[in-house]
């Protein structure tokens, strides 16, 4: 993975785990078995880092380094936690947007997504552990930094993380072209989590059902939908419109 920095073998691995290190995946060997490498699951239990089973020939091509089986991939930003950024934000007096990202998986799109988040002002972007563009140097890049300066906080799951925003005061508003009401029809005055879908899938029946409001970007052309970064900054720039007409 181009521009993403790698940690090879079980013992380094365990090592950097232990050490505290941001790390966004491991990937394992399907056949893995010995000492260390349940040494290494023992350690990654409750944690919020994903462990892949792979076959040998996806950790070869990887890399030509004696991997001993065990590759980590190293973030490039340290994550925040959702419960702590969010009584954050209210105890700073801000209304707050934040960004959901289910199943982004285009770097390039992840990290135009989070510069336009920068540009915009949003508090946080969440994204996935499992299904989500690494934050890696290349997103860092096509982000133009972004993702230096905007939290990130990486959850188990997008629907717990609606659930969690939902009772906490937010109005959640996905993006789809299936949607009845237009974007511009919903009320974004108060504390706004935004919800875009991934490349290919779209969101997830399962965080559609949680959200508050769905709403659509119209097309007139032959195209059915907008690319999601593209996407992801009318929503941005409709919710700043909407609120400069309601403080006006």
């Amino acid at each position: 993975m181009k521009g993403t920095e790698m940690i090879f073998g079980i013992r380094a691995v365990v090592e950097a785990v232990e050490a505290g290190k941001e790390i966004d995946k491991i990937l394992m060997r399907h056949n893995l078995q010995s000492d260390l490498s349940h040494t290494l699951f023992n350690i990654v239990r409750g944690t919020r880092i994903p462990v892949q089973r792979v076959p040998q020939e996806k950790l070869d091509h990887l890399t030509r380094k004696n991997h001993q089986g065990v590759i980590a991939f190293i973030s490039a930003v340290a994550y925040q936690r959702l419960e702590d950024v969010v009584p954050f934000l209210y105890e700073e007096g801000k209304n707050p947007v934040i960004m959901l990202l289910d199943g982004v998986t285009d770097v390039r799109n992840f990290g135009a997504i989070a510069r336009t988040c920068e540009c915009a002002g949003v508090d946080a972007i969440v994204i996935p552990a499992r299904n989500s563009a690494s934050v890696g140097a290349d997103a860092v890049k096509t982000s133009a930094g972004a993702l230096l300066t905007i939290p990130v906080c990486k959850e188990t799951s997008i629907a717990e993380a609606i659930r969690f925003l939902k009772n906490s005061g937010y109005k959640v508003v996905a993006a789809s072209e299936k949607a009845a009401q237009n974007y511009t029809a919903v009320n974004y005055a108060n504390p706004t989590a935004i919800v875009m879908g991934g490349e290919d899938f779209g969101i997830s029946s399962d965080c559609l059902r949680l959200c508050d409001e769905i709403v659509k970007i119209p097309v007139f052309g032959k195209i059915a939908s907008l690319n999601v970064s593209a996407a992801a900054a009318i929503l941005l720039y409709e919710v700043i419109r909407s609120r400069e007409i309601t403080t006006a």
